[in-house]
């Protein structure tokens, strides 16, 4: 009889012990299929970076950077933000899972655009001053090797198979097209001119140049490494590309327009805040954010409607220059986005001499200076949608049938 108690007592116990791991993994697994995903905003005159939360669409933390951040880009695999700081010649390395800042990288003179390698292993960075690309390793965060460029580089891209960069050359009115295995110049493509920003389609057959004086978008094959389309967009800055490939959307002065890849023509247009300069789109392809630069905002685009469902206040002069959303094809959670700003000056001059500062190849200055104070705008904030995506409630069930079992063969134990 004494034995009979001991072994009960011992299988109580142990059941106790798996009922609380079992807990434990349960609430876990809870936590993380109810969690709120997260973009990252990169600004650029308050020297930090907006985290948003995308499903409440708020500002949730504010990362101190360099000074005057620029370029910004997510790892593939989502857990860190590169951000270039234009004033500091550095690249900051931030933790997204503490939203802090683990590692600062020196590369050249002015560094703008920054984009990752389908794998994540090595970011290219625009350096604009110095008209170099850094490569950093980034498991080692140091710079491997310097490539030069054409004049003024500025955006950067890369195709799907990481084989091949895209680099606008902001001064030169050229692409730069570098082979990653050698880490070479293998082409330059003639464009419109003062390119800035720049995207791959997800197939990798395209890849659109918004040419900011020149108004226009090109559209390069990357079979030939030619332009096969231009089209009139007006005064282009940044470019997205959708998830599955069948928009372009494209930041104007106050407007986005949305081009269909399939036709290469302009479809509509979207009134946004002020002068928007980064554009990226979510993983999932719902909603695209822009970066208003003078409107010190960011507006939320539904992909569905093309309408903007929420304006979110970031830091002062937001640019979110690059791919500031981690990519779809490496996406986990689909729950990160980026933005970058800076303290270095609170007037509309200076930004004006950094918007008009490209010089031609004639070497006059001719960009229209815009004066961005006189333009009203107007933005509805529509009440935000929910997220309907919760991950881990498969595993969860899995977890529940196997407690249930555990509890049947215990029951059997004790009759």
């Amino acid at each position: 009889m004494r034995e009979m108690k001991r072994d009960k007592t011992r299988r109580d116990c142990a059941f106790t012990r798996v009922l609380g791991v079992v807990l434990l993994v349960l609430l876990t697994l809870v936590s993380i299929a109810g969690a709120e995903p997260f973009a990252y905003i990169t600004n650029s005159r308050t020297n930090d970076v907006s985290v948003i939360d995308t499903v409440t669409d708020t500002v949730t933390a504010t990362v101190k950077v360099g000074d005057t951040p620029d370029g910004v880009a997510v790892t593939p695999d989502g857990t860190k933000a590169y951000v270039a700081n234009r004033d500091s010649n550095t690249v900051s390395v931030i933790d997204t899972a503490t939203n802090t800042v683990t590692t600062t990288v020196k590369v050249g003179a002015n560094p703008r655009g920054i984009a990752f390698i389908s794998d994540g292993v090595k970011a290219y960075v625009a350096n604009y001053g110095d008209n170099t690309i850094s490569v950093i390793d980034t498991e080692a965060s140091t710079v491997v090797a310097t490539i030069n460029a054409g004049d003024g580089p500025f955006g950067v891209a890369v195709t799907p198979d990481g084989t091949k960069v895209y680099v606008s050359n902001a001064n030169r009115n050229t692409i730069s097209v570098i082979d990653t295995a050698t880490n070479t110049v293998i082409a330059t493509v003639k464009v419109g001119r003062s390119p800035r920003g720049i995207a791959v389609t997800p197939d990798g057959k395209k890849v659109y140049v918004a040419n900011f004086a020149r108004t226009t978008v090109s559209v390069i094959d990357t079979n030939t490494d030619t332009v096969i389309t231009t089209m009139n967009v007006v005064d282009p800055v940044g470019v997205t590309v959708t998830p599955d490939g069948k928009k372009a959307y494209v930041t104007n002065f106050n407007t986005v327009s949305i081009i269909d890849i399939a036709t290469d023509t302009v479809t509509a247009m979207i009134d946004v805040g002020i002068w928007p300069e980064g554009i990226a789109v979510t993983p999932d392809g719902t909603k695209v954010y822009v970066a208003n630069s003078a409107s010190h905002t960011v507006s939320v685009i539904d992909t569905a409607t093309n309408t903007v469902t929420a304006t979110v206040e970031v830091g002062t002069w937001p640019c979110g220059f690059g791919q500031f959303i981690v990519p779809a094809s490496h996406s986990k959670d689909n729950s990160t986005v980026i933005v970058s700003t800076n303290t270095t000056g609170n007037s509309m001059d200076k930004n004006t001499e950094v918007e008009t500062s490209i010089k031609p190849e004639n070497g006059t200055q001719d960009l229209e200076q815009k004066n961005v104070t006189t333009v009203a705008n107007f933005e509805q904030k529509p009440e935000k949608t929910q997220s309907t995506n919760t991950p881990g409630f498969e595993a969860i069930g899995g977890i529940v049938s196997l407690l249930a079992v555990f509890l049947r063969r215990e029951s059997r134990k004790g009759n």
